[in-house]
């Protein structure tokens, strides 16, 4: 079978086209023929060697496929079933803990850019009914984070104001769960084109950030106080506005460190005397991820793919995705 490795090094010219044994299933396990994955900006981190991995560490931690073979004792799947891959493939209900998040899929274990792969067989879902490939490998990390930070974290309720940042796969699957339940939704971008399209899926407010540095203020005032959720994607780059942005007794959700957010700065009396709640989240659990399903299950809900790769143009992929320049998801298919 051909997977896709990463060299101990790290950078996108060292992504390597392999050929490997095909895996065989043992007690427990499923063996699965992936058939998509999707790119989000923990992988780009693992190829350019931004997260140090093992010498030969299949990358990608989504992945959609079909299921070819189960192994002894195994009766939730059966061939033919279509399954997604998980974030954490070992935390499967609860809080979160060491033992539930140290297995992450293409970062401490292998991940989905692969043909085939063994795997736990509680260590996927199925897929929503009615979804291709593609679509439910745009799930597990992006459509899960946007559904714990406003679902499972935020109890969103209709006519809340929501927040999204940007026009990234979780951004993106924020406004669409957002404007599912029924809620209000306000929005930044750099892009004109970008702002457009974010008004005709339902934004009522779109705020070019680099053309307003104080755009939290800016948002607060154009909602009419503030939004009762924020899903912050910058980190340290985003985090001063995003809490300018909140309304009083708002709920930040801090999901990630676009824009070399890594560190930053905080004024800390806007939280106190905002009385905000802020959640350090990433990803979710399987029990999370299989309520996410059971929704979508029940919804018109699609998601947003900018544009598909083959398997061997990974790399090219990546630089297409650092270029910021996609609205929603990027998949690779094979």
């Amino acid at each position: 079978m051909k997977v896709i490795a990463v060299s101990k090094t790290g950078g996108l010219e060292n992504l390597c086209i392999e050929e490997r044994p095909d895996p065989s299933p043992g007690p427990g396990e499923i063996l699965v023929r992936w058939r998509a994955t999707s790119l989000n900006f923990h992988d780009y981190l693992v190829a350019v060697g931004a997260i140090p991995v093992e010498e030969g560490r299949i990358p990608m931690s989504d992945g959609a496929g079909e299921v070819l073979e189960v192994g002894q004792g195994v009766n939730t799947w059966k061939k033919g079933d279509h399954v997604m891959s998980m974030f954490f493939p070992n935390w499967q209900e609860g809080r979160p803990s060491l033992a539930k998040t140290r297995a992450i899929m293409g970062e401490s274990v292998d991940g989905c850019m692969a043909e085939k792969a063994c795997l736990p067989a509680q260590s996927v879902t199925a897929i929503p009914q009615g979804y291709s490939f593609a679509e439910a490998a745009t799930l597990p990390c992006a459509g899960l984070t946007a559904w714990r930070a406003l679902i499972e974290e935020g109890a969103l309720r209709p006519g809340q104001k929501v927040l999204v940042e940007g026009t990234g796969g979780v951004s993106i699957f924020g406004l669409q769960l957002a404007r599912a339940a029924g809620a209000r939704v306000f929005a930044t971008t750099s892009s004109p084109q970008k702002a457009e399209r974010l008004k005709a899926m339902g934004v009522e407010a779109v705020v070019n950030y680099r053309e307003d540095e104080r755009w939290g203020k800016t948002l607060f005032k154009l909602s009419g106080g503030g939004m009762d959720h924020v899903l912050d994607v910058g980190g340290g780059s985003t985090m001063q506005q995003s809490i300018e942005a909140a309304a009083i007794g708002g709920h930040i959700a801090a999901i990630g460190i676009l824009g070399n957010g890594r560190k930053g700065e905080i004024t800390f009396p806007k939280l106190f005397f905002k009385h905000l709640r802020m959640t350090g989240l990433a990803v979710g659990s399987r029990y999370m991820q299989q309520a996410m399903v059971d929704a979508l299950e029940n919804s018109n809900l699609r998601p947003v793919i900018d544009r598909s790769f083959g398997f061997e143009e990974l790399a090219q992929a990546f630089q297409y995705q650092a270029s910021a320049a996609h609205f929603g998801k990027i998949v690779v298919e094979f």
